[in-house]
């Protein structure tokens, strides 16, 4: 996985402080470009079919449909699109609707920015990425429906939290090539290819929980 050298991004949120806000935040990096923005799901829409583009920042409260909405409207419409949630609510519902709705990641406002920043650079890179307030409260639950060890249950829910694999390896005190082999395996096992989809099918399947 890779970052492109330059990240063409979108802001979708109703709060015109707030847009400025973020804008301002993200030229300190300048590998990022915020190239368009929106205050609402209808000029959302429009602006994804007119705009090459990267990753969208969206909100949830938003003028007309609700960002998880809009979510789902964009990744039906676009598979591939890359959402990045950033919102004010800390909320459980939000984040796996979220996730079910096709994002990619799910940061809060209050987050400092070089969360925002990890989080843009690692979803734009092909993975996914959630704000650590979050992520502690994904918990491993039930297994019963697969065979997954004990350890690729833990390499699954630090995943799911958006490290990679140097990470894990560091956190379990094990090689890098030692985490390739378990996502491999649980990979095949799930039958499943993308990270953003394991995170999915895990949430789904209740082998996470927010």
């Amino acid at each position: 996985m890779s970052v492109p050298r330059s990240i063409r991004i979108a802001l979708i949120d109703d709060h015109v402080l707030v847009r400025d806000g973020v804008r301002s935040l993200l030229s300190a990096w300048p590998h990022f470009q915020v190239v368009a923005q929106a205050e609402s799901g209808a000029e959302a829409l429009e602006l994804v079919a007119s705009t090459e583009l990267d990753l969208l920042l969206v909100d949830i409260g938003l003028k007309d449909i609700n960002g998880l909405e809009l979510t789902r409207r964009l990744c039906d419409l676009y598979p591939g699109i890359k959402i990045l949630i950033l919102s004010m609510y800390d909320n459980q519902e939000y984040v796996r609707t979220s996730i079910k709705a096709g994002a990619l990641g799910y940061v809060l406002k209050n987050a400092p920015s070089t969360e925002l920043v990890a989080a843009i650079e690692a979803i734009v890179a092909g993975g996914s990425f959630y704000s650590p307030e979050l992520a502690r409260k994904l918990a491993v639950g039930s297994r019963e429906e697969i065979e997954l060890t004990p350890r690729e249950l833990q390499v699954l829910a630090m995943l799911a939290r958006g490290l990679n694999n140097k990470e894990v390896a560091r956190e379990l005190d094990i090689s890098v090539r030692t985490v390739e082999t378990y996502r491999l395996s649980i990979r095949r096992k799930l039958n499943i290819d993308t990270s953003a989809a394991l995170v999915k099918y895990a949430l789904e399947q209740g082998l996470i929980s927010i």
